[in-house]
């Protein structure tokens, strides 16, 4: 077990009750809470903000999906022990290029606010869940995001450049990923089955797995 403060960054607008499911007992672990970003302000302007939460010297990152991508930004601000991303990615070459097109047309900004925040069916499935609970808790979720974070942290998302990978990365991917599907990623460890919301669905592994690499 790493003595060192985990600071952990949880998914697009999600709180930490995601990591609900998995024990960190013998961790020092902190919970970085996501802030309302400044107009027009850059996913590097706002990572610089967000790390002054941080007050360890090299401390170990572990970023969930958005918070991953956080996680690598902020690596570049401050000396870190370990990254360790969840469902995320390192650059911009593990995400769909679909999301460069969007991006590149601006075509989140004609999306609706309901849109954004609706729960249904094709959610749950880009999501990989299927429990009654779960697909409350992602529904919670939605409810609970901040419309004006949320659109922000899409458009950084669409836009994100970044080819700087620290060696010190683990990147834990499920195969059954539909947001960030597996096939642009080159993850240190694979979950069978599991989606982009598998810090609920496979909880029990990614603790195994971060106790191993802690």
């Amino acid at each position: 077990m790493s003595n060192s403060h985990i600071y952990i960054l949880s998914g697009l607008g999600v709180d930490r009750k995601v990591f609900s499911k998995i024990n960190f007992e013998g961790l020092q672990v902190i919970h970085i809470d996501w802030i309302a970003p400044l107009k027009k302000e850059t996913m590097a302007a706002y990572a610089e903000r967000l790390s002054l939460q941080i007050n360890d010297e090299q401390p170990i990152l572990v970023g969930l999906s958005f918070g991953g991508m956080m996680a690598m930004e902020i690596a570049k601000i401050i000396k870190v022990q370990k990254i360790i991303l969840l469902a995320s990615a390192k650059g911009e070459y593990e995400l769909p290029f679909l999301y460069k097109i969007i991006g590149a047309l601006k075509l989140n900004y004609i999306l609706p606010n309901t849109f954004l925040k609706q729960h249904n069916r094709l959610v749950d499935y880009f999501f990989g869940i299927s429990s009654i609970e779960d697909k409350r808790m992602l529904k919670q979720i939605l409810l609970d995001t901040d419309l004006k974070f949320l659109k922000w942290a899409i458009n950084q998302i669409l836009n994100w450049k970044n080819n700087v990978v620290p060696s010190s990365v683990i990147h834990i991917h499920g195969n059954k990923d539909r947001i960030i599907p597996i096939r642009n990623i080159k993850p240190t460890y694979v979950i069978e089955n599991a989606g982009h919301f598998m810090t609920m669905t496979h909880a029990q592994e990614i603790e195994l797995l971060l106790k191993k690499v802690l």
